[in-house]
């Protein structure tokens, strides 16, 4: 037996990590999307606040369902499997998105992707705790969180370049109109976006989906799940060649030990024993969307648009919030096994008080002016002759708002603010939910137990998803914004005073802890 069979090899691992993140790259991807596509959805299918908070939010109905279903279905035939269906679904998603033509076609794509985003978002978390070493499952673990913020920058960017091509491409139309063809080109051209560039969007998905289900034909099933479903000589193989012969029967020993303990069954999740964990998973689930992130992932060219910055310039923002994300994530990646959940989450939990309310003070303060908005409707009275040009008849009308106006020193503040936030977050709440979540349960029931944190870290995400549009319209963002400060305060008194630290421990050390806790109680 050589030496590099007795030590095992990282690389594996590292791969089959790599691949499980893909799901994350997904997940954000397809939740970043979004910031793009509103405005042009909201035209195009002529939507209300509370519709279009629908139709971003029916991602997140679909994602629901996935995470509900997935606990069951990957405890049953496996983590791989699951992954796999879910990419199918990824790339059947994005076709689907790029092309309908009536808004229950995009609902439908749009839940058919959010089912993926479920599922994967449930399963490759455990997946990645299940077979990563005790000493790095934080920061592999963190390469989830990393693959959601890379989606979600990599789509800010494709985003920003699709909506600099088509104002580039409306602008052209304009200046190259005839007299005979100007409302024509008027009514092709107004504009790109708003026709095609928000369906290139959506539709560029189906790329990474592609990757991912080629990548995952390559790696192998959890040896965890492998060992608890009595494929003990298969998982025995996995673990040798991931961690060498000696540690590879170390593992088999102790996962036995802890799985001939449980039932297996659901209601398991409700024992005594497990009721912190529980209430940890669910309130780690709720307070990360609490906070207000996803008003920002899904959207931020509204939030900028409304302190008077350019569409361009709107856009160009949201994708430097996109580089702030992934560079604050890599620093969550370097420090969570070092500093721990717990310190990581109180500095961030801290920090997104100040940074939120920070928000809310800026729209606060910000003087008011009068805004009038024109909408125009456009009506044909002949043919497109130049002769019938004067037949054209446009019909106006104006709605007037008293708009927040924003000098130069206040949109630089929210920009600081929100990017301020969004680092905090990345480093914090972001990626640690998904690890403690995939981390705190019996193995047997693992699957089970983090598909009810994910259901309900979903069920969170639409909330804030659907009711931004209605609380921006109705109530202010200063108002919003405070909501959302306050719910991270009590955010950062859970993690003072219940959270407990993971770091270091293995998965059986973890689930024993909770079962002498109990027996103390």
């Amino acid at each position: 037996m050589d030496e590099k069979s007795k030590k095992g090899s990282m690389t594996a691992i590292v791969v089959a990590v790599f691949t499980a993140a893909l799901a994350g790259l997904l997940f954000g991807y397809d939740t970043g999307v979004a910031s793009g596509i509103q405005k042009y959805l909201q035209t195009y299918f002529h939507l209300s606040a509370g519709g279009l908070g629908f139709v971003i939010a029916c991602l997140d109905l679909g994602a629901i369902a996935g995470a509900a279903l997935a606990g069951s279905l990957a405890d049953k035939f496996g983590r791989k499997s699951v992954l796999l269906v879910c990419a199918v679904l990824f790339a059947v998603s994005g076709i689907l998105s790029a092309i309908p033509n009536q808004v229950w076609e995009l609902v439908v794509a749009r839940i058919l992707g959010g089912f993926a985003i479920g599922a994967s978002s449930m399963v490759a978390p455990v997946y990645i705790a299940e077979i990563s070493p005790e000493k790095h499952r934080g920061r592999l673990g963190s390469l989830f969180q990393l693959g959601i913020v890379v989606g979600i920058a990599l789509v800010y960017w494709v985003n920003y370049a699709i909506v600099v091509h088509g104002n580039a491409q409306h602008a052209h139309d304009i200046a190259t109109m005839t007299h005979s063809s100007a409302m024509l080109a008027i009514h092709k051209s107004a504009n790109w976006n708003q026709r095609i560039g928000w369906r290139l969007m959506l539709g560029s998905e189906v790329l990474p989906a592609l990757l991912f289900l080629v990548l995952l034909l390559g790696i192998k099933e959890s040896p965890r799940w492998l060992i608890v479903n009595n494929h003990e000589d298969h998982a025995r193989t996995i673990l040798q060649r991931r961690f060498g012969t000696e540690q590879a029967e170390k593992e088999i020993v102790a996962v036995k030990q802890v799985a001939s303990e449980e039932e297996g069954r659901f209601s398991e999740l409700f024992k005594p024993q497990y009721r912190l964990p529980l209430i940890v998973a669910l309130f780690l689930a709720v307070f990360s969307q609490f906070s207000g992130i996803n008003s920002i992932i899904y959207y931020a060219p509204r939030v900028f648009a409304a302190a008077g910055m350019h569409t361009s310039n709107a856009f160009g923002a949201t994708a430097l919030i996109g580089m702030v994300n992934l560079l604050f994530t890599f620093i969550a990646v370097g420090f969570v096994d070092k500093a721990g959940r717990k310190l990581l989450l109180a500095i961030g939990t801290a920090i997104q008080v100040v940074s939120l309310a920070s928000v809310a003070l800026v729209f606060k303060l910000a003087p008011r002016e009068a805004q009038i908005t024109v909408h125009h409707h456009v009506t044909w009275q002949g043919s497109m002759s130049a002769a019938a040009f004067h037949q054209l008849a446009i019909s106006l009308h104006t709605h007037t708002t008293m708009a927040p106006h924003f000098g130069p020193a206040q949109v630089h503040i929210l920009l600081v603010s929100v990017l301020v936030f969004i680092a905090a977050f990345a480093m914090a709440m972001g990626p640690m939910p998904w690890i403690i979540i995939s981390e705190i349960f019996p193995a047997r029931i693992r699957g089970r137990a983090a598909s009810v944190g994910v259901l309900t870290l979903w069920a969170a995400i639409f909330v804030v998803a659907q009711t931004f549009p209605v609380l921006k319209e109705y109530a202010g963002l200063t108002t919003t914004y405070m909501l959302y400060s306050i719910c991270s305060l009590i955010s950062f008194l859970f993690v003072i005073f219940v959270l407990p630290e993971t770091k270091g421990r293995t998965l059986e050390e973890i689930e024993r802890s909770w079962r002498h806790r109990s027996a103390q109680v």
